[in-house]
């Protein structure tokens, strides 16, 4: 897979922050769910969001209620469309493999996301990943609000695991 890695969006530094500080929200929903805070937005060439989502795995019981999967179900609805072109995905957590490839089939152009995974993150894949189309470029930026991605990651596992022991 070809990647590019750039220091911010064609939003900008600044547009990079609003909107994942908008999947941040999304995240702390999931949280107040129970869920693990997961959120995303997707935000069309305009500027404009299209959609925001959390993870809802538990409460669906399926592993296709990750965030990214409902936010791009949502967007497609939205314009009509299953081809995002020209849009950009938000996400508090680096996306899985699934993910990534469900956002590279939908054209996206890029994704912004903000704490690595280490456990579950595309990159652990990367050594088998396929082409998906000839044109196969993604843009990708990182760490984008991080800090606050992971703080609240911790901080629900920390409290799950406090409630499995008590």
């Amino acid at each position: 897979m070809s990647q590019t890695y750039k220091h911010n969006s064609p939003f900008g530094a600044d547009k990079d922050l609003w909107y994942m500080k908008q999947a941040l929200v999304q995240a702390h929903k999931a949280a107040s769910r129970d869920e693990v805070p997961i959120g995303a937005v997707i935000v069309n060439s305009d500027g404009d969001i299209l959609a925001r989502s959390y993870n809802l795995v538990e409460k669906s019981n399926t592993q296709t209620a990750h965030a990214e999967l409902r936010a791009l179900a949502k967007a497609g609805k939205k314009i009509n469309d299953w081809r995002l072109d020209g849009c950009w995905i938000y996400v508090t957590l680096q996306p899985c493999a699934m993910c990534l490839n469900s956002i590279k089939i939908s054209r996206c152009a890029g994704i912004v996301y903000g704490a690595e995974s280490p456990l579950f993150g595309y990159h652990l894949d990367n050594s088998t990943e396929v082409s998906l189309y000839h044109r196969d470029t993604l843009e990708i930026v990182k760490g984008v609000h991080s800090q606050d991605s992971v703080v609240l990651l911790k901080q629900f596992f920390k409290q799950k695991r406090k409630h499995k022991s008590g």
